[in-house]
């Protein structure tokens, strides 16, 4: 859950219709419209993206008159759904993923699972990426690959980095390659499995490779 208390604001006399701002929200709540910068301040998350990138300084953040709260509740959706969902992208539901808005992986799940369709609308729903914006796509990425999402960066989109492999996606001749000089492949993975599948609020979840039941 995040409270949002600023939208952002623009100077029509400063703006240059640069787009940089339509680039850099991860929300997609400003764009150029007949050569100024236009906020929607319904979508706006508050991150200051645009206000920090913009060239001409065109943008300021003011005071909401009343905060927003954003978020997903978990009893919107069927937990063990939520569970299904992160046990496939190899996260633990309670595990954080935004480090800047302590969004877990379990209200990103449940985002999803409620239609959730890109990082821009997790970002939308939860709050998750409204802050340094650069880690947490990694996981919002590999909670939408298990869910068999595979979206792509807007048009022109500059906040996306590419999803990078984890332990589990080295392939086998790397692994054989490398695992004599120190690198313990399946040690790592098999710590990770025991961490993801750690219990969590009186569920009891199976092993990776098996099943879950509560």
């Amino acid at each position: 859950m995040k409270v949002v208390n600023l939208v952002a604001e623009v100077d029509e006399e400063k703006c240059k219709a640069c787009r940089t701002c339509e680039r850099v929200c991860p929300v997609l709540a400003i764009k150029v419209e007949n050569g100024k910068a236009v906020v929607n301040p319904e979508r706006c998350r508050g991150c200051a993206a645009c206000e920090q990138r913009c060239p001409d300084y065109a943008i300021t953040m003011a005071k909401r008159e009343e905060p927003v709260v954003v978020g997903v509740s978990m009893n919107s959706v069927d937990y063990n759904q939520v569970i299904e969902l992160c046990l496939r992208a190899r996260l633990h539901p309670e595990q954080i993923i935004c480090c800047c808005t302590s969004t877990r992986a379990e209200e990103v799940a449940a985002a999803i699972l409620l239609g959730a369709r890109s990082p821009e609308d997790v970002s939308f729903t939860t709050g998750a990426r409204t802050g340094c914006k650069v880690g947490c796509i990694q996981s919002i990425l590999r909670l939408l690959g298990a869910a068999g999402i595979e979206p792509s960066p807007p048009k022109g989109g500059w906040q996306w980095y590419c999803r990078t492999p984890t332990v589990w996606d080295i392939p086998e001749k790397v692994k054989q390659r490398y695992t004599g000089r120190g690198f313990r492949f399946e040690d790592d993975i098999r710590l990770l499995e025991r961490v993801i599948a750690a219990p969590l609020q009186g569920v009891i979840v199976i092993p990776m490779r098996g099943r879950r039941k509560a």
